[in-house]
């Protein structure tokens, strides 16, 4: 299908024709069985702008980009260790769409919108059911609470992604967080740049730098998502100020490998995006086929540490089932300690050993 450039390149255009059906994907690549199935099923939300099936590889059924955006009637395969609400997001919320985990900081939730459906989410349980930004009643009481807590110093605007927000809707609910005044930090996360990128116009960025300090997250999970026009989204964030982390999930089958991971850690400094987290896939029902070992994510810690640029490597956490929060894995590198001194390894398993100070 012929697309004229200016609708190409329209973010609006690219959210009001997403792929969801079957018919849809059918008339771009062939579908397994699998997929077919899947995409028949009322159960999964599913949503793909045409710029990121753009990029699917549309004769590996096992493409990277592919996996992540068309379901498999897997996701429906009953998991023993699947829970529907793995971080216990609702059991930590004091009022509707706020979670309350860290001492200092919330995560604010303004939208159940995205503008793709990552198969691999740890909030689909609701995001993409019911395509509608927060109320009015609902972010009050949510701003009513932040106020009335001030040791929270950090908000997290998430979703759903609020990028799939209108400027002027985004920028009411920013303005409202930055007017409190015991609110240091904005962070926002989003995965338009990966799954939208024409999302990010100047208009937006004008908007964004007017509420410094603040960050934004993005969600690069594979270097086949780094495209000109993703980098040229966040090249932009970046010129307006705003500091970029990315926070990559382990995937089984897209990314779970060092030499994959330090690809794409080395591709994202090239455009200025700080590799953040590298996540463990969580525990939500329906994802099992994406989870590997913890094992294999201290393997990949093990082969960038000390093999690439320190800024350029992740922390690896498990985000606890039960709202634990986050837990860095590292590799085991303090091998014994005593009063006098401690004994450790390197990257290259060299041992060496540090003195303690003399006590006063």
């Amino acid at each position: 299908m012929h697309v004229p450039e200016h609708n190409w390149h329209d973010w609006r255009w690219q959210f009001a024709n997403r792929l969801r059906t079957e018919a849809d994907f059918a008339k771009l690549m062939e579908l397994t069985e699998s997929e077919k199935e899947a995409l028949k099923s009322p159960s999964f939300a599913v949503a793909v702008t045409p710029y990121f099936a753009s990029l699917i590889q549309k004769d590996n059924p096992n493409c990277p980009i592919r996996r992540q955006a068309i379901p498999l009637i897997e996701e429906s395969t009953p998991d023993v260790h699947g829970l529907s609400d793995p971080l216990a997001e609702d059991a930590m919320s004091p009022v509707n769409n706020l979670v309350h985990r860290y001492p200092d900081r919330v995560l604010l939730i303004v939208t159940e919108t995205c503008h793709m459906y990552c198969r691999h989410c740890t909030r689909r349980r609701r995001v993409g059911f019911k395509e509608k930004p927060i109320s009015k009643t609902d972010l009050a009481n949510a701003l009513a609470y932040i106020r009335q807590n001030p040791q929270i110093r950090d908000v997290l605007v998430s979703g759903g992604d609020p990028f799939t927000l209108g400027d002027q809707s985004l920028e009411q609910i920013i303005k409202a967080i930055r007017e409190i005044p015991h609110v240091e930090i904005i962070r926002i996360g989003t995965r338009a740049p990966i799954t939208n990128p024409f999302r990010v116009t100047a208009r937006l960025v004008r908007m964004l730098r007017k509420y410094h300090p603040l960050w934004v997250n993005v969600q690069f999970n594979h270097p086949l998502e780094i495209t000109p026009e993703a980098a040229n989204a966040c090249a932009m964030l970046a010129d307006a100020g705003i500091p970029l982390g990315n926070q990559t999930v382990l995937l089984r089958g897209i990314n779970d490998s060092a030499a994959i991971q330090k690809e794409l850690a080395h591709r994202l400094v090239q455009i200025r995006v700080r590799p953040y987290y590298l996540y463990q896939c969580d525990l939500a029902a329906g994802i099992g086929h994406f989870r590997t070992p913890v094992s294999l994510g201290i393997e990949v810690m093990e082969q960038m540490l000390g093999h690439t640029s320190g800024f350029a490597i992740p922390t690896f956490v498990v985000d606890a089932p039960g709202g634990g929060g986050k837990i860095p894995i590292l590799p085991q590198y303090l091998l014994c300690q005593t009063p006098e001194k401690i004994v450790m390894r390197n990257y290259e398993g060299k041992i060496f050993t540090y003195p303690k100070p003399n006590p006063k």
